[in-house]
């Protein structure tokens, strides 16, 4: 079996793969203050309590953004676990071409992304990840991706409000059901729910002229299905996977 681990700012996302299954997916609070032992038993723990044994997992491959705990955790799966992970990079082997001005500065979860729908979906395509940020990654149809857009998250934006204006509250982001909020509450949701989906489909439109053609869309992170019902231009497909899957695909092009 493969452990895929992306670890983002906010979550670390732990997937584990049989063949090409995902068995079991588990999200964490991302913590730079855990020790690379904190992590292996937890990670030990957690595996064992889900009937899944370290023999099991035979090999592991690490998507990051957060370089505090790339060494940290790839550490913990050597010392725990006996594996050497495969840590995503421009500079590892891909189904794609990186065409963009600086390569080293791409993310690797924006790397697995692309990757992932060049795969899975045709091209152009347009994958727009809702995590502490909200990115675009874009593969033209020559499939090489380049580039995108990355914007602030809806959470972002929310502790935002909260935190720099004293008489906004702390709010749980979820769908507003009018546009015109009848209380503070609902005015701050529509501002930040159907205001990033206004934000979206105009970044679609402009995105999609700059390719010349109509382009896939793909939705993949937390706050997909959340979104999704004020777009007009509608999500093609929604993927909570897609990360996972494009670092497996990676891994299975890399081994």
């Amino acid at each position: 079996m493969l452990a895929v681990i992306d670890i983002g700012n906010t979550n670390i996302t732990l997937g584990v793969f049989d063949e090409d299954k995902i068995v079991r997916v588990w999200r964490l609070s991302t913590d730079i203050s855990r020790t690379e032992d904190e992590y292996g038993v937890f990670l030990k723990n957690l595996l064992k309590d889900n009937n899944l044994l370290n023999k099991d997992i035979k090999n592991a491959v690490i998507s990051s953004v957060v370089v505090q705990l790339t060494e940290k955790i790839e550490n913990a799966l050597k010392r725990y676990f006996g594996i050497n992970a495969l840590i995503i990079s421009h500079k590892i082997n891909s189904n794609i071409k990186l065409n963009t001005d600086n390569p080293s500065q791409i993310g690797a979860d924006r790397i697995a992304n692309a990757c992932a729908a060049a795969h899975l979906y045709s091209t152009p395509a347009i994958v727009v990840d809702f995590g502490t940020a909200t990115s675009f990654d874009i593969v033209n149809d020559k499939k090489e991706f380049i580039g995108g857009i990355i914007t602030a998250g809806m959470k972002i934006q929310a502790d935002a409000l909260s935190s720099n204006t004293s008489k906004l509250p702390k709010l749980f982001i979820e769908a507003p059901e009018h546009v015109i909020g009848r209380n503070t509450i609902e005015a701050m949701l529509s501002g930040i729910v159907r205001g990033h989906a206004a934000m979206i489909d105009g970044l679609i439109y402009e995105c999609e002229k700059e390719l010349g053609q109509k382009a896939v869309i793909i939705a993949t992170g937390g706050y997909s299905s959340v979104i999704g019902n004020y777009l007009r231009r509608k999500f093609d497909y929604i993927n909570p996977d897609l990360t996972l899957i494009g670092a497996k695909l990676l891994f299975d092009l890399n081994r």
